[in-house]
């Protein structure tokens, strides 16, 4: 998918909503676990239930992998549904991937080629040689990890080298590596109050900022320092949204979270 598209999509439904689909099977309702493929089915009924208001999909590949062959087969059955229904959709493999050029290259056929998803989430700590060959693949992106939510974030990220932090570095030299207009970032929303320095470096890449809701972020924070003329941001939401209940009404629960979230950001997008 172009960017363009994705900026498209996010002015026609006023929402810059990712849903994450992290499917814990000891979380989803009970009478789900009666289906064929639980899984997909609990998928499939959060995406009918939420499109309308989101602009990307998030399945963290460890909730699959967890599960073996059953688990790799509802992913690719859920990324199948939503490129055959909402082409329009964008969608995100967040697996943090990142080895010597010949793994990444193997890694990059199996999210863009194979599975078919727009984007996969790339762990920057090996190099421009792990990470290029993702960026090599035309109208796919590369979500390089900067700044997470995470705690231990601090252990590394935030520690000066040469006077300048970690994260910054990796904002800055990835800048360099061949086809890094297909970059994006990973920064967390509890790291907020570093948004400002983050856009002196990148002021127009689309961020993918995970941590409003559950662990603690604030949206108007993320928005005040991150948002750009084309928004250049994707607000992950997981568990807020998806385990919004696990009782039948779980699908109509996750439609209201879905919603309240769209309608926020509609006020913010309204209001630039």
């Amino acid at each position: 998918m172009e960017i363009t598209q994705l900026i498209s999509e996010i002015k026609r439904k006023k929402s810059f909503l990712c849903v994450g689909l992290d499917v814990d099977m000891e979380k989803i309702p009970a009478h789900l676990l009666e289906e064929e493929d639980p899984i997909f089915a609990f998928n499939k009924a959060i995406i009918d239930a939420t499109h309308r208001f989101a602009v990307a999909y998030k399945p963290n590949t460890a909730f699959y992998e967890a599960y073996g062959l059953k688990g790799w087969e509802a992913l690719q059955k859920t990324i199948d549904y939503l490129n055959t229904n909402f082409p329009e959709i964008f969608t995100i493999a967040d697996a943090k991937r990142g080895d010597i050029g010949n793994t990444s290259s193997m890694y990059a056929k199996a999210f863009f080629e194979d599975l078919g998803f727009d984007s996969v989430t790339v762990a920057p700590y090996m190099g421009k040689d792990s990470v290029e060959p993702f960026l090599k693949f035309e109208n796919k992106h590369t979500i390089l990890l900067a700044l997470t939510s995470n705690e231990g974030a601090f252990d590394f990220q935030t520690k000066k080298m040469d006077g300048l932090e970690t994260y910054k570095n990796v904002l800055q030299v990835s800048k360099t590596w061949v086809n890094s207009r297909n970059l994006m970032y990973v920064v967390g929303a509890t790291k907020a109050e570093y948004l400002r320095d983050i856009r002196d470096i990148i002021p127009e890449s689309f961020l993918l900022v995970p941590g409003v809701g559950a662990q603690g972020g604030s949206l108007a924070d993320v928005c005040k320092y991150g948002i750009t003329a084309d928004i250049g941001l994707l607000i992950n939401s997981s568990r807020g949204i998806i385990y919004a209940s696990n009782k039948d009404d779980f699908a109509e629960k996750a439609t209201q979270e879905a919603s309240s979230m769209q309608m926020q950001m509609e006020e913010i997008i309204n209001g630039l």
